[in-house]
């Protein structure tokens, strides 16, 4: 291995241990909203890991993302009413739920931006349109996994309260949502060209 390549590696070893401690911080941080949900805003470190690593590094910090959601069905790292109350239905759906969503979410990300990279447009776009894809995908396959997977338990259909499946998710996230795009667009594309222009990713 060169002296390059080791710097190379030690560089995106440590920006992954920073954006997995940052994670930690956000999750002790969430705003609570009703129905068990909240406003998070974990997906940013999951845009940048994906700016910085492409597929990998998304994947990666995706996946430490959807460890501490699911540790948090059982009080770790914060706590998630919602998910304390259906883990007891099946903590293994519940961990794909929590778990596969946000790896998938790091994947594409990384696509996404490597997308973007081919297209003149300028930097702070490009990560600020990752950023928002991320929050966007983090809600998409989060409801769509708790309604497929969780949609018939008696947690669920109480909150659902005879509402059809879009009504539900409409109400349910729908402030959540606007906001977590509008800040991970927004810091992601800050914090994503602040970084490259220091060249430190």
């Amino acid at each position: 291995m060169t002296r390059t390549n080791r710097k190379t590696q030690i560089a995106r070893l440590t920006l992954m241990g920073m954006l997995v401690a940052v994670l930690v911080v956000l999750s002790l941080v969430n705003i609570p909203q009703p129905a068990g949900l909240s406003i998070t805003f974990n997906m940013i470190p999951v845009a940048i890991a994906a700016i910085a690593m492409g597929v990998p590094g998304g994947a990666i910090i995706g996946g430490a993302f959807g460890i501490i959601s699911f540790l948090q069905c059982f009080g770790i790292l914060g706590f998630s009413g919602m998910g304390a109350a259906l883990v007891t239905a099946s903590p293994v759906l519940m961990l794909i739920q929590r778990f596969v969503s946000r790896v998938l979410v790091g994947v594409l990300c990384g696509l996404i931006y490597r997308a973007l990279e081919k297209r003149k447009m300028p930097e702070y776009v490009r990560c600020a349109i990752t950023g928002f894809c991320a929050a966007f995908l983090n809600t998409l396959f989060f409801m769509s996994l708790l309604v497929l997977l969780f949609g018939q338990t008696e947690y669920l259909q109480g909150l659902m309260a005879g509402k059809s499946v879009m009504a539900f998710i409409i109400a349910s996230v729908g402030i959540n949502a606007v906001v977590e795009m509008i800040v991970a667009a927004l810091v992601t594309g800050a914090v994503g060209t602040a970084l490259r222009r220091a060249r430190l990713i």
